[in-house]
């Protein structure tokens, strides 16, 4: 019976996940009015049904770092009930910020997951030095990185881009017209492009994290965990992502096509990287991250709404932490 509950509270988690992760990727497209919602929708599904797949050869070490081993004693990372607890706890934090429309980290819930299943079920205490290294740490910092770089991104390009207007300004108006068309056709692919890349990378980087439940409790095997978890990312992503798109792509920023490339650019680059060295970043601090420094740079950013993130962000740790405490007192 607790394996079934385990399977479906993973699954669960996955598809919650899906529900607030799959749009990031495209939430600068539909926010530039690039591509209708719809569209972007199915773009960024299939590559995050894509990302997926893929982590299956690529992201060993983030299966390892949230199966709990190294936080809490290896024979309590393998069992049911504790994976059962950091699944529910992150769960219902997940799909609770969906529905509110807040765009939080699934990482950052998981943490919270695995330290209140560990202080409700441990009999030794939690290792503090890798919760802070290898979890803590990368969370905290990669949203202050991918702000920075994206604003110094979007300066560049913008520089770029002003620079070859002007030169075709100075040609002939009909010379001008065609090449002042080819730029904006180039930066619409090259939007797209990278918009497909965040979603694929999230894909992979996420994907082990929720298969990581399943395979330490042996549950399923890697291939058909990773696999499970991807179809119930997106599923919960084609049907409840509604809600956090408008607010990433409508509501902290108003993007245009050159801060949409800035951000997606430092996003799938940080989240690619983080994923090929088993640094637990998150997608979402990461892409919120860029579209901060983006909208900072261009002076168009809601600051109101900004707030408002970061606050959802500063709770899902201990609201995660509290819920799987629960959920492991009960299930101990």
């Amino acid at each position: 019976m607790i394996i079934l509950l385990l399977g479906f509270t993973a699954l669960f988690l996955a598809f919650s996940n899906g529900a607030n992760d799959n749009f990031k990727g495209f939430a600068t497209v539909w926010g530039s009015a690039s591509l209708s919602y719809r569209r972007a929708l199915i773009f960024a599904s299939i590559a995050t049904l894509l990302g997926g797949i893929t982590s299956v050869l690529v992201a060993d070490a983030l299966v390892q770092q949230f199966s709990g081993k190294g936080l809490v004693g290896d024979e309590l990372a393998n069992a049911p009930q504790f994976a059962l607890a950091v699944a529910g706890g992150a769960a219902i934090t997940v799909i609770l910020a969906t529905r509110l429309g807040f765009p939080i980290s699934t990482t950052h819930a998981l943490v919270g997951g695995l330290v209140g299943a560990g202080l409700a079920q441990s009999e030794t205490s939690i290792n503090l030095g890798n919760l802070g290294a290898k979890f803590v740490l990368p969370l905290l910092t990669s949203p202050f990185l991918s702000a920075f770089l994206a604003f110094a991104a979007y300066l560049v390009i913008r520089q770029v881009r002003r620079r070859k207007r002007l030169s075709a300004e100075s040609t002939k108006p009909e010379i001008a017209e065609q090449t002042n068309d080819r730029p904006a056709k180039a930066m619409d692919a090259v939007h797209y492009l990278s918009a497909t890349s965040i979603c694929f990378a999230r894909g992979v980087n996420d994907t082990p994290k929720l298969a990581a439940l399943l395979i330490g409790t042996q549950v399923a095997t890697p291939a058909y965990s990773a696999l499970a978890v991807t179809a119930a990312m997106v599923v919960g992503g084609w049907l409840l992502s509604r809600r956090v798109a408008e607010t990433m792509s409508l509501k902290i920023n108003r993007l245009d096509a050159t801060q949409g490339v800035s951000a997606n650019l430092i996003t799938a680059g940080l989240v690619l990287c983080a994923s090929r060295f088993g640094l637990p970043v998150s997608t979402t601090h990461v892409s919120v991250g860029s579209i901060i420094g983006t909208g900072a740079a261009a002076g168009t950013l809601d600051l109101s709404m900004v707030r408002n993130v970061i606050l959802s962000w500063v709770a899902t740790l201990p609201i995660a932490a509290t819920i799987a405490f629960l959920v492991g007192i009960a299930a101990a």
